[in-house]
């Protein structure tokens, strides 16, 4: 047999794909602020409408309840949740902290979803808890114009969370470790500790569950 006849055999070595499951407890409310339905559509229309969107155009009231309520991640089943996407941010955020690469984490952390939104399809885990309060804050826009939001708010909160995970980059105390420090030090939803647009207002930070 040639060299060139020669047969090279590759063997293709499977992902080691491991999962766990944590349930996360609220030690801060959780606020939610997504952009609802209502909002898209009213500003497609406007992209619609081009120059003329403006010519005669009459302002309606804002239904602060629809507002309430636009803000939430309702999924197809009609359940509140969490973005999955969130929690995984999150692991991936504290990875400064804990002495991990975070392109690893990127590439080696995920978050299995409930359901997905009604609106988008975002992933969602659910969220367990009691009906939201309605929260009126004070902020600013972009261009500085004060403005009031409406967001719901919950007190007590947990959630049932099942992590994928790549077992030859993390073990699963690194995987927990990470989920524990996000908790801490991250945070998930508006006003969380690592908040890319403030220093937060302590909001969304969570604990594991260790009873079990």
């Amino acid at each position: 047999m040639t060299k060139r006849d020669s047969v090279e055999t590759i063997r293709i070595q499977p992902l080691n794909i491991e999962r766990l499951a944590v349930t996360i407890i609220g030690t801060a409310p959780y606020m939610q602020a997504r952009f609802s339905a209502k909002a898209m559509q009213a500003m497609l229309n406007k992209h619609v409408a081009g120059s003329q969107s403006k010519k005669g155009a009459k302002k309606e009231g804002r239904d602060l309840d629809a507002d309430f309520h636009g803000a939430m991640h309702i999924s197809t089943g009609g359940w509140i949740g969490i973005p999955a996407a969130s929690i995984r941010n999150a692991c991936i955020d504290v990875c400064r902290t804990a002495g991990f690469k975070m392109t690893h984490a990127k590439m080696s952390i995920f978050v299995e979803a409930d359901g997905g939104d009604s609106v988008d399809g975002m992933p969602l885990i659910k969220l367990i808890a009691t009906a939201p309060e309605r929260t009126e804050m004070a902020t600013r826009n972009a261009t500085g114009v004060a403005d009031i939001r409406i967001r719901p708010m919950w007190r007590e909160w947990r959630a049932d969370v099942v992590l994928r995970y790549d077992a030859d980059q993390f073990s699963a105390s690194d995987v927990v470790n990470l989920l524990a420090r996000a908790g801490e030090q991250v945070g998930i939803g508006e006003g969380r500790p690592f908040s890319k647009a403030s220093n937060g207002l302590g909001f969304g930070t969570f604990r594991l569950d260790t009873s079990e």
